[in-house]
């Protein structure tokens, strides 16, 4: 059987930057075992399956090792391909998903994506948090991620984490964030028990991070800049329970796969 394949750089409007994520548009549902083969397979952070559900999507998402609850990277990749490939009409799509409704909208260049703020808890930082940063540890949240506060961008760029330890914390992954220079703030996000050493650039951690930075900085908008090795680029909005998360996308390969 043929299944249409696209990877799209997503919060980057270059070639080779940002976070690609496989996309895979389906008449129905393909078995579970099959959909996370193909995601360890391509080897992705995320890929995406949809389903179109009436004048809704059906979205879901894989990284190499199991099914995540939330993802921004490969949301906005597959509102590039109903968008871009596929001749979507309407302002906007929407899916559902194991993280809530999501809408998706388009902004001249940009994709606006609208998900819901995810609360966080202030933590003693745990152990394997602390040690496995490799840098001081200025404050520390749980959420649907660990996050640490570091005291500069200097110290998010200096992490090198250490994976084995932050494999055994309880929540998904790992997000590292402080004020930033040029943007307002900046992360790295690592999610090692799911196969993803660092994520090049992650939407999902701004539903924790906007109320974070809201409250710190005495504003609502706010730019942000990812330092993974691809880098990205968003601007993140706080609107009452929701977060808008806006960024350009880039195609960079389209096909079929043989499964």
């Amino acid at each position: 059987m043929k299944t249409p394949y696209y990877v799209v750089n997503a919060f980057t409007s270059r070639p080779f930057g940002g976070n690609p994520a496989g996309v895979c548009p389906l008449g129905a549902w393909l078995p579970d075992e099959l959909l996370q083969k193909i995601a360890a397979e391509n080897d992705l952070s995320e890929t995406a399956f949809l389903v179109a559900e009436g004048e809704r999507h059906r979205l879901r998402w894989f990284a190499p090792n199991g099914e995540v609850d939330l993802c921004g990277h490969a949301t906005l990749a597959a509102a590039h391909i109903l968008f871009n490939e596929l001749g979507w009409k309407e302002p906007a799509v929407r899916f559902e998903t194991r993280g809530g409704r999501l809408e998706v909208r388009r902004d001249g260049d940009r994709f606006v994506m609208n998900f819901p703020v995810i609360p966080t808890e202030p933590q003693p930082t745990p152990e394997d948090l602390a040690d496995g940063l490799t840098v001081p540890v200025v404050e520390s949240l749980s959420g649907m991620d660990h996050v640490a506060v570091l005291a500069s961008e200097d110290d998010v760029r200096r992490v090198e984490p250490q994976l084995a330890m932050l494999s055994r914390l309880d929540l998904r992954g790992v997000v590292v964030t402080a004020k930033g220079r040029n943007v307002d703030y900046v992360c790295r996000c690592f999610a090692p028990k799911f196969g993803i050493n660092e994520d090049p650039v992650t939407g999902s951690v701004q539903c924790m991070l906007a109320p974070y930075w809201a409250a710190k900085l005495g504003k609502t908008r706010f730019t942000v800049r990812q330092l993974s090795a691809r880098g990205g680029d968003m601007i993140v909005e706080l609107k009452g329970d929701r977060v808008l998360i806006a960024g350009e996308t880039r195609l960079y390969l389209k096909g079929e796969l043989e499964v």
